[in-house]
């Protein structure tokens, strides 16, 4: 009995958490401290804040994995949830190893807009299209982040004479569409945009650079 308690504890899982992008929310764990807990096989289940029974996540139920996608069980954004996983090896059980609670609305990493980047003689177009999450509207099409946040669009124009690292703002707003003029011909400009979300003073990463010479 004893072995089947040490078994169990080196196995149990270890540091159970969400990651989220633009809702795409994911359940990670790493395995136990036991050598052995490297053939180890999870079982994941979730459920909403609140609820006393656990439901079992059924893609993720005897998987040698440490990750288990949890975007659909999690799409009522506003709700609080919690996760947990358990090992099993050699016909014994871990103890449950259970996440803290996470809110994918306050939670999740909203992504950068992508970018495209025309010109015309002395000014940059910039088009931005927001982050889209993985939900879709009853025709198909993905649902956008703008449909769950106030989003502001943050642009910035990187001249390469001066200096690769040095970004200036230049415009920030709802626009998908903007227009920086007055720029010098001849001069390679290379244009970065990030999603910005007033309500909960968060950025995301900036986007992959989109260069043009006029």
């Amino acid at each position: 009995v004893l072995e089947n308690q040490e078994l169990q504890d080196s196995i149990k899982p270890q540091k159970v958490e969400f990651h989220s992008l633009n809702f795409n929310t994911t359940l990670h764990w790493q395995p136990g401290w036991a050598r052995e807990a490297r053939d180890a096989l999870y079982f994941v289940q979730y459920k909403v804040y609140g609820q006393s029974t656990w439901q079992n996540k059924d893609d993720c139920w005897g998987i040698p994995s440490h990750v288990c996608d949890l975007t659909h069980e999690t799409s009522d954004v506003q709700e609080p949830y919690y996760g947990r996983v358990r090992a099993t090896l050699a016909g014994v059980y871990s103890n449950w190893s259970l996440s803290r609670r996470f809110t994918p609305w306050q939670e999740t990493t909203i992504g950068p807009p992508i970018v495209t980047v025309d010109h015309s003689n002395k000014s940059v177009i910039v088009k931005l299209q927001a982050p889209h999450s993985p939900y879709k509207r009853k025709r198909g099409s993905k649902i956008t982040m703008t449909n769950y946040y106030d989003l502001l669009y943050q642009v910035f124009i990187i001249n390469n004479l001066l200096d690769e690292q040095h970004r200036v703002l230049v415009y920030e707003g709802k626009d998908k569409v903007i227009k920086i003029q007055d720029l010098r011909p001849g001069v390679s400009y290379c244009i970065v945009a990030r999603t910005y979300v007033p309500m909960l003073d968060r950025s995301s990463a900036y986007s992959s650079r989109q260069c043009t010479v006029l």
